[in-house]
Protein backbone atom coordinates (compact mmCIF):
# COMPACT_ATOMS: atom_id res chain seq x y z
CA UNK A 1 0.00 0.00 0.00
CA UNK A 2 2.69 2.55 0.82
CA UNK A 3 4.27 1.72 -3.02
CA UNK A 4 0.32 2.65 -4.19
CA UNK A 5 0.21 5.90 -2.27
CA UNK A 6 3.78 6.79 -2.94
CA UNK A 7 3.18 6.55 -6.48
CA UNK A 8 0.14 8.23 -6.67
CA UNK A 9 2.00 11.15 -4.79
CA UNK A 10 4.52 11.05 -7.68
CA UNK A 11 2.36 10.97 -10.32
CA UNK A 12 0.16 13.67 -8.67
CA UNK A 13 3.43 16.00 -8.58
CA UNK A 14 3.68 15.09 -12.30
CA UNK A 15 0.92 16.23 -13.21
CA UNK A 16 0.81 19.49 -11.09
CA UNK A 17 4.51 20.23 -12.88
CA UNK A 18 2.90 19.73 -16.20
CA UNK A 19 0.47 22.04 -15.47
CA UNK A 20 2.13 24.63 -14.00
CA UNK A 21 4.77 24.07 -16.87
CA UNK A 22 1.67 24.52 -19.56
CA UNK A 23 0.97 28.43 -18.03
CA UNK A 24 4.15 29.23 -18.85
CA UNK A 25 4.61 27.90 -22.28
CA UNK A 26 1.49 28.00 -23.90
CA UNK A 27 0.18 31.14 -26.35
CA UNK A 28 -2.57 32.27 -25.09
CA UNK A 29 -5.15 32.60 -22.27
CA UNK A 30 -7.41 29.64 -23.71
CA UNK A 31 -4.65 27.11 -23.97
CA UNK A 32 -3.50 28.06 -20.19
CA UNK A 33 -6.87 27.60 -18.93
CA UNK A 34 -6.50 24.38 -20.57
CA UNK A 35 -3.60 23.24 -19.32
CA UNK A 36 -4.21 24.81 -15.53
CA UNK A 37 -7.87 23.25 -15.27
CA UNK A 38 -7.31 19.70 -16.90
CA UNK A 39 -3.73 19.06 -15.77
CA UNK A 40 -4.00 20.36 -12.58
CA UNK A 41 -7.16 18.72 -11.72
CA UNK A 42 -6.60 15.45 -12.59
CA UNK A 43 -2.85 16.12 -10.46
CA UNK A 44 -4.83 17.47 -7.28
CA UNK A 45 -7.04 14.21 -7.62
CA UNK A 46 -3.71 11.48 -7.86
CA UNK A 47 -2.36 13.72 -4.89
CA UNK A 48 -5.65 13.43 -2.84
CA UNK A 49 -6.12 9.51 -3.38
CA UNK A 50 -2.48 9.00 -2.61
CA UNK A 51 -2.82 10.67 0.76
CA UNK A 52 -5.98 8.95 1.19
CA UNK A 53 -3.65 5.71 0.78
CA UNK A 54 -1.49 6.75 3.40
CA UNK A 55 -4.12 8.08 5.93
CA UNK A 56 -6.73 6.21 5.72
CA UNK A 57 -8.65 8.13 8.50
CA UNK A 58 -8.63 11.33 6.18
CA UNK A 59 -11.04 9.86 3.75
CA UNK A 60 -14.03 11.83 4.65
CA UNK A 61 -11.98 15.29 4.22
CA UNK A 62 -9.68 14.36 1.27
CA UNK A 63 -13.22 13.46 -0.75
CA UNK A 64 -14.64 16.54 0.24
CA UNK A 65 -11.36 18.43 -1.33
CA UNK A 66 -11.57 15.99 -4.56
CA UNK A 67 -15.31 17.16 -5.12
CA UNK A 68 -14.94 20.83 -4.78
CA UNK A 69 -12.24 20.60 -6.73
CA UNK A 70 -14.27 18.42 -9.28
CA UNK A 71 -17.20 21.00 -9.06
CA UNK A 72 -15.41 24.53 -9.01
CA UNK A 73 -12.50 23.97 -11.93
CA UNK A 74 -14.94 23.64 -14.65
CA UNK A 75 -16.71 26.61 -13.51
CA UNK A 76 -14.06 28.52 -12.89
CA UNK A 77 -12.29 27.79 -16.40
CA UNK A 78 -15.24 28.67 -18.28
CA UNK A 79 -15.87 31.54 -16.42
CA UNK A 80 -12.51 32.86 -17.01
CA UNK A 81 -12.67 31.92 -20.81
CA UNK A 82 -15.90 33.61 -21.43
CA UNK A 83 -14.57 36.76 -19.69
CA UNK A 84 -11.55 36.66 -21.86
CA UNK A 85 -13.98 36.53 -24.91
CA UNK A 86 -16.39 39.56 -23.91
CA UNK A 87 -12.88 41.32 -23.13
CA UNK A 88 -12.27 40.89 -26.95
CA UNK A 89 -9.01 38.51 -26.80
CA UNK A 90 -8.28 36.88 -29.78
CA UNK A 91 -7.09 32.89 -29.83
CA UNK A 92 -3.59 32.48 -30.86
CA UNK A 93 -3.47 31.56 -34.75
CA UNK A 94 -0.13 30.28 -36.50
CA UNK A 95 -0.07 32.24 -39.55
CA UNK A 96 0.20 30.33 -42.79
CA UNK A 97 2.65 32.09 -45.03
CA UNK A 98 5.69 32.33 -42.39
CA UNK A 99 8.62 30.42 -42.82
CA UNK A 100 9.92 28.19 -40.34
CA UNK A 101 12.61 29.70 -38.32
CA UNK A 102 14.14 25.76 -37.78
CA UNK A 103 14.40 25.22 -41.73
Amino acid sequence: MIILGNSLILLGAAFLFLGALGLVRMPDVYNRIQAGTKAVTLGSLALLIGVAVHNPNWWPKLLLIGLFILFTSPVSSSTIARAAYLAGVKPFQKLENQKSENL
